[in-house]
């Protein structure tokens, strides 16, 4: 499902109906050798569905204009030798400017910004998305090598322990599909090792540091796109600072990893899982106080991913009581790094020049999920062809050791001071209809702390074992808090970041 609230750890839910691999394949077999080849040619399409404030400001209409166009193509190559199992993915991804966009990239020269690289280069990207190799050694071990996605915890919409990758959120902030899909990759060295007289399993990696600058941490639509929070759009942040993946607190070519115990006892399914890795979304080390007294290499700040330690723990099993299962999750996360400096952009008082451009501070932090996904007999409500799957999750962060005087800010760029409890109730349901091929949906989001919310209401289509299409739409509310002004003290919290940047999107997959 849809995630977004990125800055704030809040990505994807797993498990879309166009997951590539249910896709047909190619395969070539012999006696210990098998070859196979999957993927999938994509289409986008979405449509503003409000008129946005930054453009209302300089007399232009963006309700109803095409905000993207966008094509993608995966290919997926699986090869099998002997025990041996080998995989490549690489994906291409190219958009078309729209007039939107460029009306979005004429708004840099209002603001200052004129003359950076196009608008479009955050969302055109070509890679190699996995490639690695993975052996058993003995009956118990299995090792793999190489590119690859690793996944912890029981979170669906928000981050808790699910921190050993970032996510490339530059194209799309808020739109339901699949984690892995935006899920950044890292070279790793991963192992498991079965207990079957435990029931359980011993996970762990090594992350060698050998990944690119750009594979650190998420990352944002900071160059004024339709993405970049607002009011930042058509600001390009680029032109004020820069990423730094060689900071002495975040440097990318340090060694990171983590080891987890999953089992099952009592009829619980359950884990403890402990990792070291960069902290996922930005914080600033400016020039009015750099972070460790490290120069800033931007105009004004560096973005840097401070590594952090993890230690959590899942829990999940069926309620006979509710015919539901279930889960809940829990992060003890040591010296979270979160921006200083409430108040407005004050360049001139180097003590607080406000935006969180007042250096960093580390917190402790603790999240906490509680989730319940349950069946819903709605057939003879709705009609639909079977029980249709529902699911409500409570998230909540918190900032321990919580002293206002700390003046920590949620997001930097912003004077809205960070609160000590963040709390987000959401829940979804999809309807199955004509055996699982008209599937309409609805997820809701709702921040209990500071107001607004979400809604996705969705239908998914699928024409053939090849042909499969999406149509939904993102709507916000931002609470009445959102900032009218960029580098201002409003109140912008959470949903105050999309606000009038409802979407309507359109999505079509050819399989093969």
């Amino acid at each position: 499902m849809a995630t977004a609230l990125a800055m704030m750890g809040m990505p994807v839910a797993h498990g879309a109906e166009e997951a590539k691999n249910d896709a047909p394949a190619s395969n070539w077999l012999s006696d210990d050798v098998k070859f196979q080849v999957s993927g999938y040619a994509r289409a986008w399409a979405s449509f503003n569905l409000q008129n946005q404030p930054e453009l209302d400001a300089v007399g232009k209409d963006s309700k109803g204009k095409l905000s993207m166009l966008r094509g993608s193509v995966l290919l997926d190559a699986d090869l099998t030798t002997g025990s041996v199992k080998w995989k490549a993915i690489g994906r291409l991804d190219r958009e078309y400017k729209t007039g939107y966009l460029e009306d979005l990239e004429d708004l840099r020269a209002t603001n200052g910004t004129a003359g950076g690289p196009s608008i479009t280069k955050n969302y055109n990207n070509g890679d190699i998305r996995e490639l690695w190799v993975e052996a058993p050694l003995g009956e118990r071990t299995t090792v793999k090598f190489g590119k690859q996605q690793l996944v912890w915890g029981e979170s669906d919409f928000f981050q808790a322990m699910d921190l050993v990758h970032g996510y490339d959120y530059s194209w799309r902030l808020f739109f339901e599909g699949e984690n892995e899909e935006w899920r950044k990759p890292l070279i790793m060295l991963s192992t498991k090792i079965r207990v079957p007289e435990a029931k359980g399993m011993i996970a762990a990696f090594v992350r060698p540091g050998w990944d690119r600058c750009e594979d650190i941490g998420n990352t944002y639509d900071i160059r004024g796109g339709r993405w970049f929070f607002q009011p930042y759009r058509g600001f390009d942040l680029t032109r004020v600072t820069t990423k730094n993946c060689e900071h002495k607190d975040g440097d990318m070519d340090d060694v990171t990893g983590g080891i987890r115990w999953s089992g099952e006892a009592f009829g619980l399914n359950y884990s403890i899982a402990y990792l070291t890795t960069f902290s996922a979304d930005p914080v600033a080390s400016s020039v009015f106080k750099p972070h460790q007294g490290v120069p800033v290499a931007g105009a004004v700040f560096d973005l840097i991913h401070p590594k952090i330690d993890v230690l959590g723990a899942t829990v999940s099993g069926y309620s006979e009581t509710l015919d539901a299962v279930i889960s809940a999750e829990v992060a003890y996360t040591k010296d979270q790094p979160y921006n200083v400096g409430s108040g407005a952009f004050n360049p001139g008082n180097a003590a607080n020049p406000g935006i969180g451009l007042n250096g960093i501070k580390k917190k402790d932090t603790l999240r906490t999920m509680i989730r319940i996904d349950k069946d819903l007999s709605l057939e003879n409500v709705f009609g639909t062809s079977r029980p249709s799957f529902s699911s409500i999750q409570l998230f909540n962060t918190q900032v321990l050791g919580f002293d206002g005087g700390d003046d920590l800010v949620r997001l930097f760029a912003y004077g809205t001071p960070l609160n000590e409890h963040s709390t987000i109730l959401t829940a979804f349901t999809t309807l199955n209809y004509r055996n699982d091929t008209i599937n309409p949906g609805l997820a809701v989001g709702f921040d209990l702390s500071n107001g607004g919310g979400f809604a996705i209401p969705s239908v998914a289509l699928t024409f053939s074992d090849k042909w499969v299409a999406k149509v939904e739409a993102d709507i916000f509310w931002d609470g009445g808090k959102s900032n009218k002004t960029q580098f201002s003290n409003g109140e912008s919290q959470l949903f105050g970041y999309f606000n009038r940047a409802s979407q309507l999107v359109f999505r079509l997959t050819r399989q093969f």
